[in-house]
């Protein structure tokens, strides 16, 4: 049986971000229904991350408004660094990170496979935009 480590080595396309409530059980997508995003784990030990919202809007101009700035922050998010894995756990360690508030931390994912795609469980932890607790899963489909 092929372990997680090795099943992980790749790049991954994201296929959808789903919340689920936990005091409700309600299930809502967090990043919509054409949200863009890659992971990459490599046989290194190093991964890089990069997501963002559908529908995102394109600045007025050449450079975005401090307004637009904010917005484009907002919806997206990239980090990097090395990642450990034990058993189903797969552990990011990031040291760079799109907000710095994440640079130095660890994010903690259970994986649960399912042919070609990987569903990544966070630990349950209030949701930024709703501030109820609930479990993010990203689930990625192994493009190579």
């Amino acid at each position: 049986m092929t372990s997680t480590k090795d099943r992980m080595i790749g790049t991954w396309r994201l296929v959808a971000t789903v919340i689920e409530d936990l005091s409700t059980g309600q299930k809502t997508n967090a990043w919509g229904g054409d949200a863009l995003g890659y992971i990459n784990y490599g046989p290194d030990g190093r991964m890089m991350v990069i997501n963002a919202r559908s529908g995102r809007e394109k600045p007025q101009g050449p450079v975005p408004t401090e307004a637009e700035a904010a917005d484009l922050f907002r919806s997206m998010l990239a980090y990097g660094g090395t990642y450990t894995v034990e058993g189903d756990v797969v552990t990011h360690h990031v040291d760079i990170s799109w907000n710095e508030a994440w640079t130095g931390t660890r994010q903690v994912r259970k994986a649960r496979f399912d042919g070609n795609r990987v569903h990544l469980s966070a630990d349950p932890a209030l949701d930024v935009a709703s501030g109820k607790m609930s479990v993010r899963t990203m689930t990625w489909e192994k493009l190579a």
